[in-house]
């Protein structure tokens, strides 16, 4: 009997498992990883700095190394006490959360909130997307993913985002460093860069200059054919 039909059954397999691997286009959850260095102080009781020998925090790694010097969680003149920045996210995709790694000196003083706003048209508001007030009690070191947002996800065309991360002191000498900071990413089913296709001249050579080919989306593995029958 003839191994043919196991030998290809085989090679479908194979050739599936490569093109599921090899898919260009994101259909699940990837981290965009911003500069968490740009994050400012929200207020004068806050301030950021950065030192590339130590951090002076557990093992000294360094990161945004965050003090205050006023206790608690209310800025100077009311209002929250937070680091902000901009974030910016790449064409074609959804923001549906937020990682932060950090570490802390002391259990008395972390982060209260992670919060993500987007500037409204015309830019004089801006409205809370996602606002996640656990307060991340662990020293450290270790990343924690917040909640998604309000509405499962946030479209980053409607209007420029601002994530802030609130702290809440309990000793002045305290210090909250922070060691990355991430956007949870998915790929916009309504994206016009979702399914894009044009069309190119194909590689050199004789007759094939002329020959005009175009880009497709991912292709989907082949279902492999069932096997024949045999009699016993």
């Amino acid at each position: 009997m003839s191994s043919t039909p196991h030998f290809n059954r085989l090679r479908l397999q194979a050739l599936a498992a490569a093109l599921a691997l090899a898919a260009p286009i994101v259909q699940a959850d990837e981290l965009l990883w911003m500069n968490h260095l740009d994050l400012l102080a929200g207020d004068p009781s806050v301030s950021t700095s950065f030192n590339a020998i130590s951090s002076g925090v557990g093992g000294g790694l360094s990161g945004l190394i965050i003090e205050s010097s006023t206790l608690g969680e209310e800025a100077d003149g009311g209002g929250n006490k937070v680091v902000s920045s901009a974030v910016s996210v790449p064409p074609g995709y959804l923001v549906n959360g937020v990682r932060v790694c950090y570490e802390y000196s002391s259990s008395t003083s972390y982060l209260s909130q992670i919060r993500l706003a987007q500037v409204q048209d015309p830019p004089a508001t801006a409205v809370v997307l996602l606002d996640d007030g656990t307060d991340l009690l662990d020293p450290g070191p270790i990343c924690v993913d917040s909640a998604a947002p309000f509405a499962e996800t946030v479209d980053p065309q409607a209007g420029a985002l601002l994530l802030s991360l609130r702290v809440n002191f309990g000793d002045t000498a305290d210090r909250i460093v922070v060691r990355g900071v991430a956007l949870h990413l998915m790929a916009d089913p309504d994206s016009l860069l979702v399914g894009h296709t044009h069309e190119y001249l194909t590689g050199k050579g004789i007759g094939h200059n002329n020959s005009v080919a175009a880009t497709t989306e991912p292709l989907k593995p082949p279902v492999p054919e069932e096997e024949p029958a045999v009699d016993e």
